[in-house]
This record gives C-alpha cells, sequence and structure tokens, in this order.
C-alpha cells in the first residue's frame, strides 16, 4: 500500500465501524460514532503538524512548551462531512472551517458543486477534507482542485470508508494529498455505492 494511504487499526476504531455499519444503529447514535471515529482519524492526520516552542508560567516556574504553528481549516463537504467537521473542532477549536457543498449526479456519478465558501488565498497551512465515504473519489477530487486553486499549501483528507475506486482516483489526480481512512471495503455497485458500506452517511447521520 502507498506511504500516502493510511488505514487505522486502532481496535477502537475498527469496533466503532462495526457498530456504524449495522443497518439498525439509529442516526442518533449513528451520529456520534461518526463524530467519534473522525477524532481517532484526526489525531492521526495531525502527528506531523509543526509546533513552536513556547515558555509557560506555571504556579511554581516556567516550563517549555509546544504549540501548534499551523493555521488549520477543515473542509467538510456538505452535507455528510459536518459531522465530522463538528468533532473536529471539538479537538482543535482554534480551527477555520470553510464549508464545501458538492453533490454526485446519479445518473453521471460526477460530482456538482452548488455551495462554495472557499475564499481565494484563505491563509491556511493545511486544510482538511472530511467526507465520510470515499466512493467514486469525484467529490474528493473536485474538493481538492478548489483547495489547490485557492493556493492552499497541502492538503489532507480523511474519511471513514473507502472503495478502491475512490483511491485510485485520489491517487491519480492529488497523489501529494495523503489519505486517512477507517477501513478499505471490497467496491462499488453498479449505482456508485459501496459494498459492503454503511449506506448513505449523510441520511443515516440526520436521519433523512
Amino acid at each position: 500500500m502507498p506511504a500516502s494511504i493510511h488505514v487505522s487499526e486502532h481496535p477502537l476504531v475498527q469496533h466503532r465501524i462495526a457498530v456504524l455499519r449495522h443497518k439498525d444503529t439509529p442516526c442518533v447514535h449513528f451520529r456520534a460514532l461518526v463524530q467519534e471515529i473522525a477524532q481517532f482519524l484526526f489525531y492521526e492526520a495531525s502527528r506531523d503538524f509543526r509546533l513552536r516552542t513556547i515558555t509557560v508560567p506555571t504556579p511554581l516556574a516556567e516550563a517549555t512548551g509546544q504549540m501548534l504553528a499551523e493555521r488549520i481549516g477543515l473542509v467538510p463537504v456538505l452535507r455528510a462531512g459536518l459531522g465530522m467537521a463538528q468533532a473536529l473542532l471539538s479537538a482543535m477549536p482554534e480551527a477555520t472551517v470553510w464549508h464545501l457543498g458538492l453533490y454526485r449526479d446519479h445518473e453521471t456519478l460526477q460530482p456538482i458543486t452548488y455551495y462554495n465558501k472557499i475564499p481565494q488565498n484563505p491563509g491556511l497551512d493545511v486544510a482538511l477534507v472530511l467526507d465520510p465515504m470515499l466512493a467514486t473519489g469525484g467529490s474528493a477530487v473536485a474538493a481538492c482542485n478548489i483547495l489547490k486553486a485557492a493556493q492552499v499549501p497541502r492538503l489532507k483528507y480523511i474519511g471513514l470508508i473507502a472503495a478502491p475506486e475512490g483511491i485510485a482516483a485520489m491517487q491519480a489526480a492529488h497523489p501529494d494529498v495523503p489519505l486517512y481512512l477507517g477501513e478499505i471495503d471490497s467496491h462499488l455497485n453498479e449505482i456508485g455505492y459501496i459494498v459492503p458500506g454503511l449506506g448513505d452517511a449523510g441520511d443515516r447521520q440526520f436521519g433523512t
């Protein structure tokens, strides 16, 4: 597997993915699981974030500490990425959030952009594209295209479940963007859904 593809082997991630997949998991628990898994994957994706050294006055003496030196942006792909963004904001409230609305045309399976709040030159060091399902890869590729056009220098993708087809599309279009995933599934079916997958992540999060 290429070094840019990171699949979590953490037992707590694997346990949560199993519960997430179950067709009878209610949306309130599904949302919570999406957020929990996203936080685990974020910890793995943020391992190489740059730090700066500071001096901290403690009650007893001064101590040397480390603080983030990077300007971080979260880019949830609407609407399924919203739950992931909230989870990452809980872990890193200093991050900014740029919403990006993409939907997949069910006939062509191509992404359509309907909402874009990403400014030119947004002043970020790294942006994290958040989308639970990397299926055909169309939305992820389009999101990275938009962010690179906005001159974001460094991108990462975080997703819960991926299909080999989606990974191949991202590797072909954006080999410089590392993928942080919960699990890689078997394949896409004839309508572009991941098998075995977990169904529609947006519908299951929001009860629609």
